[in-house]
This record gives C-alpha cells, structure tokens and sequence, in this order.
C-alpha cells in the first residue's frame, strides 16, 4: 500500500471521528431541547372547588391550613391524586365519602403529594379531600425573575413588629407559587371556585378574592373573616392580604371598587386611584364585554415583589403608589393601575394554558396602557408611551432574541421579560393599526366571549381575528409570535422625480436567526399644510415602491407614526427634521424631529427657530424636550427672542408641573438674584415637581441669607424631590451636623426615592468623613446592598460604598456585595466597578 492511500485512509478515519463527535453533540442539544420543552399541563384532575380555613404563626412565619377540596378525574379514570404542595407538614389526608372520613396512604418529596386512592374514580365521579398542614413558606427559597423577584407565594412584613413599618401579610402566586400556602392543582390552565376563611387579629383588615361573606369575633380575640369567590379562576390568581389598612370606597355603576393603603395614604389614594372607575367603564364598551367579576379591589402592600399583581377582583401594588395627597398631585401611575385593571379580562376572564404563552395576558396588559392614555390624555401621550415600550423591548434585544411563544425555556419565570410585555404590546399595536379598530375590537370581543372562564393559547386568538376579518393571519402570528427579533430596514427615497417619489426598503436582519418579513407600512406626506398616505407591504429582502404622489413633494416620511416594530435606518439631514417638526401633525414624530435635531444637528443656523417653536408646542413633551436642549447648549438663551419672558411664563402657568420644573431650572442660570422672590413663593406650590426645583433654586444662591431658615421650613419633609435639594444644599455648603439627618431620611424612604437617596448619602458622610456616623453610613449602605429585594437600590447602595472604599474593611465589604448578588444584572453592573480594583489586586 503506498504512502498515499495510507494518508487517504488516516483522513478518511478523521472524517468519521468527527461525524461521531458532531452527531454526539447535535443529540445532546436535541436531548437538552427535550427537557426544555414545556407543555400545557396535562389535566388528570379537573379541580371544581377549594375551601381553606387559614390562620398564622407570626414569629415562625407559618400557615396553619385545613383545606377541603373537590376534584373530578377529567377524562380518563384515576386512583392516584398529585397535588402541589411545597414545603409543607402534612398532618393529616383524609377522603371524605358522605359523613365518612377515610384517612388515605401518600408519599410526599416537599413539591407535592402523590395520593392513592381507594378505588377507581372516573369521570363521573367527585371526591372531596381534606388536607391538615403547616405550610413553611420561608423554606427553600428560589430566586423569581426580573419582574417578579421571589417565590415565596406568602410573605410575612415585619411580622415581629419591631421595625418602622406595619405588620402585613401578602400573596404573589404567579407563576406557580400560591402551592406555597394551600395544596392544589398550581397550573394556569386549572381553574375552581374558592371560598377562604382567614382567623386574625381583631385590629387586622382581610381582604381576598370575591365577595366578603361574614366576620366572627372569636374569644381569644381573633375575628375570622369569611370571603366566597363563587365564579371560577386560576389557582395563581387566589390572593389574601392582611394588615392594618383604611378603605377609600368607590364604585363603578354597582360594582364595588375599593382602594386599600396604609392611614398615612388615604387622601393620596383617592387621587392616585380616582380614575379606576373610569377606566372600568372604558374598557368594558370598548370590549364588548362588561367587567365580569364581583368586585374590583386594589391594595398597596410593603415590600412587594413586583410592580403589581392581578389576582382576581384584587389587585395588589409596590409601596410606591403609598402617596400622600401632595405626593399625589403628581401621581403618574394610571399605567400600572390600567394594566392591572386589563388583566382582569385578559389573564383572569381568558388565561394563557401554558405560560410559554404568558403574552397572551402580559402583552394585552401592556397595550391596556397605550388605550388608556389615547382615551383620557390623547393621542401624543399614547404614542410616546409606545415608543417608551418599543425602545424597553429594543435595549434587552441587543442581548436576548426569543419567540414570543416559548414552549422551550428552562424556568418558567424566564418567560416575564420585554418581550412578553413590550414586545407583545407593540405586535398588538402593529396588528390594530394593519386591520383597523372594528375588526380589532370585534375580534377581541369574540375572543373574550368564546373562551370565557377558561384557557387559550395564540392559535386562538389568531382564529378569533381570522374569524371577524375573513382573512388568513397565519402569517402574521408566525413571524411576530412565533419567532424571534424584529425587522431591521434600510431605506432611502429618491427625490429625483418629486411628482413621483422612488422609496427603497431592503431588510437587514439576520435571516439564520430571524424571519423575513411581511410588513404592512404607510408613507406620508404634506402639500399646502394637506397630509396624505398610502400603504404599502413589503414581502421581499430588497424591494421598490413608486409613491405616485402627482404633486411636487420635497419630503417622504415612512412609518412617520411610528408604529413598526422594526430598526429603521437611512440617512436624513436636518433639513429632514425641520420640515418633519414644522409639519407633522403627530406629536411624536415632532418629537422625534427635534430630538434628532438636538442631538446631531445642534449647530443648524434654523435649531434656535425649532426649539422656540418647540417651548410652545401644545404637546407638553416636547416644551419639556425643548427646555431640556436649550440646558444642554446654552448658547440657545441669547438666540431665542424673548426667552427669559418665555420662560417665567411657563413656570409661572404651565398645565404640566414637569415642564415648569424644567422653566424653574433654565430661570436658575439666567439670573438667579432677580427671581429669588419668584423661587420663594413658588416653593409653596402644591407640586412637589415645582417646589422641589424652586427649592434647588434657591439654596444654590449664596446671597439668600435667609436659606438656613427655609431649610428649617422644610427639613422634616420626606418626599424625594424636597430631600434631594436639601441633600444638595448639606453636601455643597460643607454642613457637617446633619448626620442624624441623613440617618433619618434613609430609614424612612424606600423604592425609587430610597434609590435617589442613596447617591446623596454616601456623598455626605464620604465627604465628611465624620469617623464614628461615616462608619455607621458604611455599615446602613452595606445592609441595603446585601438585603434589599431590588436589584437596583441594591447596586446603588454598593455604588455609594466606592466613596469610602479608602477607608479600613470597606473595599472586603464592597467584594462581598459582589461575590453574593445572584441577579444577573446587578452582578454585571458590581463587575464594572468592581473591575479596577480587582485588576489591582
């Protein structure tokens, strides 16, 4: 054999060594992808009612619980029972048969409990079960998501009373975690009627899913509260609150709606929620489908782990809609509250089957946003909320493209991400704006009516849509909901022939990882102050539209409303801008005009005209935007006529209380002396936005001399915008005896405002160095960035620790935060500046 056909034959052998190694490795991922599958939970038992009797062990943290459930086999016949149960003790199983009380045999790992039941039960049978346990919710924690951060299922708030906070007791059962405090089938595509009985402290409110039934007085002074949800739900919608809570009673024609918050918060409460029964009535004619359950509560709770939650006829909120009536003069929460409300219908009327289709709720809660503001605030505000939404969804898909759908994921808390928001609202909106609001509307109204008391997944709402418009959308779903990333389209217009514009669209997106796309679109244009459109679908990678505009026109606008879900790119001048923001009749392509403007074309001879057009836009976003860019590029005051003028007006009258908070702060570097009488009296103003600013403004003038005595006017306040000016002040002016200050503004913020804070803080005692109160700073930061349950204050407060980070044990302290921050992100942004000092190391 010669040398060379030994060398053909080695090759040969390599060749099928690698054909192993590759056919290895494609198993295992198919493998993997097998275990990641997750399907609709396959229903052996139909659960038909749950009966709870609860009551709590503070100090231990546990639920006492006799349950007493009724089943049905759902098709085929059983003589096994596996209920979800996690972490309990089980004190007793019992089958009740008549007046019988059959204890039955289990085998319980702490998840659930597989039961053997006597005989064969069929279809036709119902059995009961009673269930005596202790449920331990604190054991085996498990990290949440991004939107939802613990599982727990029930939390104890302050339960040993000794911190400055009240006592609470809450649930958060999605996705599968109300199996924490009662026994049950935990599966969204389940759903039973439920009646709870909950024994507390006389001095406690309950509140809980349906109607409120009776209240008993016991003799050991506990009173036990009976509450009936008499029509069917899914068992991660079951909800129970305790505290000591004041109700705001309200209605919507004879449905009850209740707002619920600590006494501190009533009267900020009924601003905050003033608008729910509106919106109840707004949703239910827009649906076709009037609010379909007994009640409609909404609670704010302590240390929640979400934003919200949508339990059935109860909707429980994050202690920052805790406002008070000044607080709530500002209050910018009808988004959240809308969302919720929505819910109500899509998520608790109709419930996703498998939560690899969870947009089905989140997407519609999302886009409830968007309606609302287009019905109470208009059309501007509504499309830049869904700009705000698009860009959310576009920032977490530099790093994460997934389908919409996803029956392949590891954890089903995966699943709460932009995408199923964001995205799922903006394809919504893409879907309304291609078929038109009747057809968008009658279909939802059919979807809704169809699948009422009961579980969807996508195909049924594309059926419903399919259905109302006679036309096939399969299409559609498959490249919005069933596939990943968006359209990235290059265009360009040719001007060449103004009679008869030539627009060139080519898509971009990566067709291994992505589709290519059909794409309904609309360009427009004005002639004489006249808009006109025309629509258009692009279905090819590279395509051309002649435009047949008849009419001269100089400028094109494709999709100027914004409402493709897609990276458009093409090069446009300032000119472009200009005309965009002289003519458009949409408040968010105006927006859009002059931020480009601002930020590219700043040095334009015509950008001083724009944003002085833009100080008076009636759309109060752009006035913000347009004081927002004159701080930027300060060579704007001597250019723009009358300004000063201009100015004090809109601090003075303006609707929008953001926008006379931008006026005040641009009157500060005109002249800060001859408005000091104007920043007194405006501190008086009933918006925190505006005082707080006037505040700014006024302690930053050395010659008022009088800023120690306002300052004394103002110190005992807590709102964030009346602290951070304050802060300002103690920090600049070097004032070193206001440590129990600071000590007392961080115990008593939290959320957002203990976020802001948190800067501030570090900075004063960093600054001060004040030996014996800079180490108890050291010791209060260290505490919120290890304990805090959001990912965010957290890494503030390890933040704020790099101002001492000099100082002794306090760079340990620092790595600490960092070695045990299990969020992603969280860590990601510790590892950043962290980094420097490690590399030193």
């Amino acid at each position: 054999m010669s040398k060379e056909n030994n060398q053909s034959e080695d090759t040969i052998s390599t060749n099928k060594n690698a054909d192993r190694a590759l056919s290895t490795e494609l198993l295992k991922f198919k493998e993997n992808r097998l275990t990641q599958y997750k399907p609709s939970r396959t229903r052996d038992f139909d659960l038909i009612h749950t009966d709870l009797d609860l009551s709590f062990d503070y100090e231990k943290e546990w639920v006492f619980g006799e349950a007493l459930l009724s089943l049905k086999p759902y098709f085929y016949t059983q003589n096994q029972l596996v209920l979800d149960a996690k972490d309990f003790e089980i004190h007793s199983f019992k089958l009740i048969d008549g007046d019988e009380e059959v204890e039955l045999s289990y085998r319980y790992d702490t998840q659930k409990i597989r039961v053997y039941l006597p005989r064969d039960f069929t279809s036709n049978d119902t059995l009961k079960v009673a269930i005596k346990y202790t449920a331990k919710p604190n054991e085996n924690p498990k990290l949440g998501s991004a939107a939802i951060t613990d599982t727990k299922g029930l939390y104890f708030i302050n339960s040993s009373g000794e911190a400055d906070k009240p006592i609470q007791i809450w649930t958060q059962g999605e996705t599968e975690h109300n199996s924490k405090w009662f026994p049950t089938l935990d599966t969204p595509n389940e759903r039973a009627t439920q009646e709870i009985r909950l024994t507390v402290d006389q001095k406690f409110r309950t509140i809980s899913n349906g109607k409120f039934i009776s209240s008993k007085e016991n003799n050991d002074g506990t009173r036990t509260d009976h509450w009936n949800m008499d029509l069917p739900h899914a068992p991660y919608l079951a909800a129970v609150i305790v505290g000591e809570f004041v109700e705001i009673q309200d209605s919507w024609e004879d449905i009850q709606v209740n707002y619920y918050v600590e006494e501190k918060y009533a009267e900020g409460a009924k601003t905050v929620f003033k608008n729910t029964p509106e919106m109840i009535g707004f949703f239910s004619k827009l649906l076709g489908v009037r609010y379909p359950w007994q009640k409609y509560d909404q609670v704010v709770v302590r240390d929640f782990v979400s934003g919200a939650m949508e339990n059935t006829t109860i909707s429980v909120f994050m202690e920052e809609l805790n406002l008070t009536e000044g607080e709530a003069i500002d209050s910018e929460w009808d988004g959240i509250i809308a969302h919720e409300l929505f819910h109500q219908w899509f998520g608790n009327y109709v419930t996703t089957e498998s939560w690899a289709n969870l947009t089905l709720n989140e997407a519609f809660a999302n886009y409830s946003e968007y309606l609302w503001y287009e019905h109470k605030q208009g059309l501007d505000d509504a499309d830049l909320h869904h700009i705000s939404e698009m860009e959310q969804y576009f920032d977490e898909a530099t790093e994460k493209q997934v389908d919409l759908i996803r029956f392949y994921h590891e954890d089903s808390e995966e699943m709460f991400d932009s995408h199923s928001y964001a995205k799922g609202g903006r394809i919504l909106h893409m879907l309304r704006k291609n078929i038109g609001d009747e057809a968008f509307f009658k279909a939802l109204n059919l979807y809704l009516t169809t699948h009422a008391y009961s579980s969807v997944e996508a195909h049924d709402l594309r059926l419903a849509f399919e259905k109302v418009t006679g036309t096939d959308l399969n299409w559609f779903f498959d490249q919005w909901f069933f596939a990943s990333g968006h359209p990235v389209l290059e265009y360009e217009v040719d001007y060449s022939d103004k009679s008869n514009l030539l627009l060139t669209i080519s898509q971009k997106q990566s067709l291994e990882t992505t589709p290519l796309y059909k794409i309904p679109f609309k360009v427009s244009w004005y002639v004489d102050g006249e808009r006109f459109e025309k629509e258009f679908v692009l279905d090819q990678g590279w395509q051309q539209f002649a435009i047949e505009n008849i009419s001269p026109v100089d400028e094109l606008y494709f999709d100027e409303k914004l409402e493709l879900l897609a990276e458009k790119k093409s090069v446009r001048g300032a000119e472009h801008f200009l005309r965009q923001f002289e003519s458009s009749k949409f408040g968010i392509a105006r927006y859009e005009a002059l931020d480009s403007l601002g930020a590219s074309y700043s040095e334009n001879k015509e950008y001083a005209n724009i944003v002085s057009a833009a100080i008076n836009d009636p759309f109060w976003s752009i006035r913000e935007l347009a004081l927002l860019q004159i701080a930027r590029n300060p060579d704007l005051i001597m250019q723009i006529k009358d300004l000063e003028e201009t100015l004090f007006d809109l601090a003075e009258n303006d609707q929008q209380n953001t926008v006379r908070t931008g006026a005040i702060e641009l009157l500060v570097t005109i002249d800060t002396d001859k408005y000091s009488s104007s920043f007194l009296r405006w501190m008086n103003h009933p918006s925190y936005y505006v005082a707080g600013a006037a505040l700014s403004a006024y302690l930053e003038n050395e010659n008022n001399l009088n800023r120690p005595e306002v300052v004394l006017r103002f110190e005992d306040e807590d709102n964030i915008r009346i602290v951070v000016a304050l802060s300002d002040y103690f920090i600049n002016q070097n004032v070193d005896n206001r440590s129990f200050w600071f000590h007392a503004r961080l115990k008593g913020l939290s959320g957002q405002s203990l976020y802001y804070f948190l800067g501030y803080y570090g900075d004063y005692f960093a600054k001060n160095q004040i030996d014996q109160e800079s180490k108890i700073a050291v010791e209060n930061l260290f505490e919120i960035g290890l304990t805090n349950r959001a990912n965010y204050i957290r890494a503030a407060a390890f933040q704020s620790l790099f101002g001492f980070v000099d100082d002794e044990g306090v760079l340990e302290k620092i790595k600490e935060l960092y070695e045990k921050e299990t969020d992603l992100y969280a860590k990601r942004y510790k590892e950043y500046y962290l980094s420097p000092y490690l590399e030193k190391n």
